[in-house]
């Protein structure tokens, strides 16, 4: 089986199980501790960018701009070589931080009390996810898995597509506004957005249980992080169109 989130596969962790005695191997507790440090990356970095933009909140473009790239490319490094999880994965959280510190701010500005939302729906929804699967409420068939990627891979084509569109002059409004249809799509993101969360915590366990060598935990930890920023967003984007209404 393979995960909707570009940085798990069907061969993820087929790097070759570490013989007993011959090294340390990963562990979900592992993985569940590198996703917290992780997380502090990303809380710190956010929450320095958003200090720094309540003083000058011109450089919310530049804070953008760079974390983007900078995540993009980090992101790229960690997916390719894998061994180098343990530097680029907190590296890539400390962009995305920027990222997200910024585009917090400033909707917070706009709409008071936005962010903490965000982030309590999207901890929720996560926490929401995890019981579910631990209680096998949902589980990660193949018929399960197949839907998600296919669900997430269109929405990928859908935002390809407006991008590409956005650079002739012709806008979306019936996916980006903040109209019914608006809503609708953004709801249907979130929640293909937090099904790839089953994905990701099949394919942590399954890593584990194959016995995939200690740096891929933080491997692990990265991908969940990737599956988190993307419902955080997401979930930014569905408050913001239903505060506009």
């Amino acid at each position: 089986m393979r995960s909707g989130n570009p940085a798990f596969n069907a061969n993820t962790f087929t790097v070759g199980p570490v013989r007993a005695g011959f090294g340390e191997t990963m562990t979900v507790n592992g993985t569940i501790n590198k996703t917290g440090i992780l997380f502090l990356c990303v809380l710190a970095t956010a929450a320095m960018t958003w200090s720094a933009l309540s003083k000058d909140p011109s450089a919310i473009g530049a804070y953008i701009g760079v974390g983007a790239i900078g995540g993009l490319v980090f992101a790229l490094v960690t997916i390719f070589k894998k061994e180098w999880s343990a530097v680029t994965a907190p590296l890539y959280a400390l962009c995305e931080g920027a990222v997200l510190g910024a585009l917090s701010g400033m909707l917070e500005t706009m709409f008071p009390g936005i962010a903490m939302q965000a982030v309590g729906l999207t901890f929720g929804t996560c926490f929401v996810m995890l019981l579910a699967y631990r209680s096998g409420l949902i589980r990660a068939t193949r018929k399960f898995t197949i839907g998600v990627i296919a669900a997430t891979g269109g929405i990928t084509l859908v935002y390809l597509t407006t991008i590409v569109l956005g650079m002739f002059g012709v806008q979306v409004p019936a996916i980006y506004g903040s109209g019914v249809y608006g809503i609708l799509f953004s709801l249907v993101v979130v929640v293909i957005a937090a099904l790839n969360l089953i994905l990701d915590f099949d394919l942590i366990e399954r890593g584990a249980a194959q016995s995939a060598p200690k740096y891929m935990e933080w491997y692990g930890a990265f991908g969940l992080m990737v599956t988190l920023i993307w419902l955080y967003i997401e979930m930014l984007r569905l408050l913001t169109k239903m505060r506009r209404r």
